[in-house]
Formats: C-alpha cells, structure tokens, sequence
C-alpha cells in the first residue's frame, strides 16, 4: 500500500529532471543565505517559496496533455484582462505600474504572460498544423504582440523581452522561414532611432552606462562596476562560502536578486560557475530531449520554448551580471530571490515533466 502510494506520487516526476533543478535550488539557498547576510528570515522565506513551487510543479506534472491544451486560450484570456486591469487599477511602485493589488497580496500579471503566451501560441499552431500558412504565422505575431505592448506600457522592459522571445521561439520553431527572421531584424536594426526615442530616460542609461560604465561610477554604472569587481575577484576556487567581500561588505547592489550570479562566482570562483553552469545547460538539454520526444506538434512547440525560455533566462542575467548585457532586471532562474519569477519557472518545469511522462499515453 505504501509502496502504490509512493509510486503515485512520483509516477509523473521526471527524475533526471528533477535532480538537476533540486541541485540549483540547493545552490540557490546556500548562496541567497550568504548574499543576505546570514539572515535566516530571508533564507526561510525563499524555503517556503521553493516549497509553493514544488508542490505547483508536481500539480502541473500531473495534469493530462489534453488539459494543458484546453487551459491555453483561458489562461491567455486571463493574462490579457490582468494586464488591462493593470493598466486601470494597477499599484504604482518606482514609477512602475506592474502590480495588482489583491489585499493579502500582490500580483504581477506579465510574470503569468511568460507561460501563457508560449502556451497560447503552441496551442494555435497545434490547431492549424496541416494547413500552416503565412496567415497563420500573422495571427501568431497578433497574439504576441498584444501582451508585449501592455507589458513595454507599463513600463517592463526585461518581462516584455522575455515574453517576446518566448513567442519568437514558438514562431521557429513552428516553422517560420528564416528570411523572415532575417528581414524582421533588418527592421528592426533600422527602427533603432525610432525605438532609441521612446525609450525612458532610464532605460536610455542603462544601455549608455553598458559601453562605458565609468561615466557615472557612483550612479548608473556602480551595478556593473561592483559586480565586475565580485567576478573578477572570485579566481579560480572562490574566497569560500560566507567569505565574498563584496556582498559581505554591502558593496554589491541588488545581491540577493538580480545580482546573486556575482556573489556566487565571487565565493565559488571559476570552478563553481563551471559546474553551476553546466547544471544549466543539462536542465536545457533535458527540456530539448523532451521536446524531440513530444508526440504532438503543441507539445513539441511548448516544451522546446520553455527550454529555451530557460536559457535565455540564464543567457540574459549572466550576460548583464558580467557588463556584455544592459541592466534590465531579469532574475537568474532558480537562484535569485522571489516567489512569483520561481512559481513561473517550475510551472514551466512542471509542463516539460507532464509531456516528458504522459506522452506514451498519447502514442497509444
């Protein structure tokens, strides 16, 4: 009897999978514990979050491939309306109207956009597989469109990046001819003193500081500067777990959030960013073996984009960490502190393990 039980309950885990995303959130706890100081309040926090997440994630792993499917269109419905809502009733913190107030607590709707829209798209394209034309690819650019620019509106920049690419993934890999793709950023590459123009002051900063970040060492550019410092200063092995002058000394901004990779490599050195790195890679690799052995076209499509998704994750928070991207505030996954950016990741998680473990039901 105890053994069924233990079987149902991780009967639609995904163990390879699983193992790797606990060994990050491992690392994840033991470098938020020291980016904040050793307090302990903030490290049993981030437990319970990972805790919500988990359980979210086994739920989704348990939901049926047919489920998923019925959910996208009233998931991205909801998404849309929240993201209006937002724009009417939203909560305005730093000059930034991002958040819904719900009384016993806060919601930011583009964070639910960052599966809904992959989701959404999957699921059309699913829909239209043996008659995929250009109109189709054209309803699909609609559908991302719309979002990004509620997002952009509020103003979002990092969110509204990843959403974007989130569906620009879904459109490749869906099969959109890769003249389009070329000729989309030569427009886009000749939009640049249009786009530049509409940019916010800050935002405007942020790309300047990027080329040259000594400009304004003490404002804009005292991110990267002191983050470049914690990199660089890490060597080989690390100054050791507890140890990182940087984040200790309160020298590095934004260390338990947006800037926790640099206290990590700043106390695990090169050798811990290779190994941390390379548990990355093989959560990517996991989801894009999963996604060459989805059964159907809108399980394929969605599991390759989570994946990739993932990636740019890292790709974009490493890169703004080491002063090659401009600082636009995405949370390296599974690592930095916050409950709604790690809900949204093992919800994605939880999907690749539901079409990793249902899939021979569908074959047969």
């Amino acid at each position: 009897m105890e053994k069924n039980a233990r079987h149902y309950l991780i009967r639609h885990i995904d163990r390879p999978l699983l193992t790797l995303v606990g060994l990050v959130l491992a690392i994840g706890l033991l470098t938020l514990h020291s980016a904040s100081g050793g307090d302990a309040n903030r490290t049993i926090a981030q437990s319970a979050n990972i805790c919500i997440a988990l359980v979210l994630m086994w739920v989704v792993a348990n939901v049926p491939l047919h489920y998923l499917s019925r959910i996208a269109l009233p998931v991205y419905m909801l998404g849309l309306i929240l993201l209006v809502a937002v724009e009417f009733f939203g909560e305005v913190v730093n000059g930034a109207q991002r958040w819904l107030d719900l009384g016993f607590t806060r919601l930011q709707p583009s964070e639910l956009m960052k599966i809904a829209v992959p989701l959404m798209m999957a699921w059309y394209f699913d829909r239209y597989e043996s008659v995929l034309r250009g109109s189709n690819f054209l309803v699909g650019v609609i559908l991302l469109f719309v979002p990004v620019f509620l997002i952009v509106n509020q103003p979002d920049l990092g969110t509204a990046i990843l959403v974007a690419v989130a569906g620009v993934y879904v459109l490749f890999l869906a099969g959109l001819s890769f003249k389009v793709f070329l000729l989309s950023l030569l427009i886009i590459l000749g939009s640049v003193p249009f786009i530049w123009s509409n940019l916010h002051g800050y935002q405007q900063q942020r790309i300047l500081t990027l080329f040259d970040p000594s400009q304004d060492p003490l404002g804009s550019g005292y991110h990267i500067i002191q983050s470049s410092i914690a990199l660089g200063s890490g060597g080989l092995l690390g100054k050791g777990w507890l140890n990182g002058t940087q984040s200790q000394l309160d020298f590095l901004p934004e260390r338990t959030t947006d800037f926790v990779f640099a206290v990590y490599a700043e106390e695990f050195g090169l050798l811990g960013n290779l190994l941390l790195l390379f548990l990355f890679l093989a959560i990517i690799g996991r989801g894009l073996i999963i996604a060459a052995n989805a059964p159907t076209l809108f399980t394929r499509l969605l599991a390759g984009a989570i994946s990739l998704i993932f990636f740019t994750y890292v790709f974009v928070n490493i890169g703004m960490v080491s002063g090659i991207l401009p600082v636009v505030g995405v949370p390296l996954p599974l690592i930095s502190y916050g409950g709604t950016s790690l809900v949204t990741i093992l919800f994605g998680i939880g999907i690749l393990m539901s079409i990793q473990t249902h899939r021979r039901l569908v074959q047969t």
